[in-house]
């Protein structure tokens, strides 16, 4: 059976949130948080001085992320948000706050609950992943210079 035109489509995680002026208000939270919260220094120091490029970008990320234009996909072809931060020294604590402030940004702008609820588990799974892997590249990278006979 397919369907007709007059039977409603579901609609996308973006439209959901409101489309693109929902994405760049909780994307701008996000790093007005960053700037201002002495909570999010350890965060805030992994960023370059000006954030305008990254607002730009996590902009577009989670504009294409949540169903909207791919604009950013198409510009950045097998770019992803962990291949995107694998030069960043992440940790444990840094993950936590980053998932945090995403936490705040998406209430703060008034993201559907639900919605946030859902973005915010797949947030703690992102986080805890680049986490992981910057500690697994630190471990790596001191097998590689630690003397002979001598583990990191």
């Amino acid at each position: 059976m397919t369907a007709s035109a007059s039977e409603p489509t579901e609609k996308s995680p973006f439209e959901v949130v409101g489309g693109a002026p929902v994405v760049a208000r909780f994307v701008g939270r996000f790093y007005d948080l960053m700037e201002t919260d002495p909570a999010y220094a350890p965060l805030r120091a992994l960023h370059a001085p000006d954030l305008g490029p990254m607002r730009e970008s996590l902009t577009g990320f989670f504009t294409g992320w949540l169903g909207g234009p791919r604009d950013w996909f198409v510009q950045r072809p097998g770019m992803c948000m962990m291949s995107a931060h694998a030069p960043i020294p992440m940790n444990a604590d840094t993950a936590r706050q980053w998932t945090q402030a995403m936490a705040r940004a998406l209430a703060d702008a008034g993201v559907d609950p639900e919605i946030a609820a859902r973005m915010n588990e797949a947030f703690e799974r992102m986080a805890e992943g680049m986490a992981a892997t910057a500690a697994a590249r630190r471990v790596a990278r001191a097998a590689e210079v630690a003397p002979e006979g001598v583990s990191g």
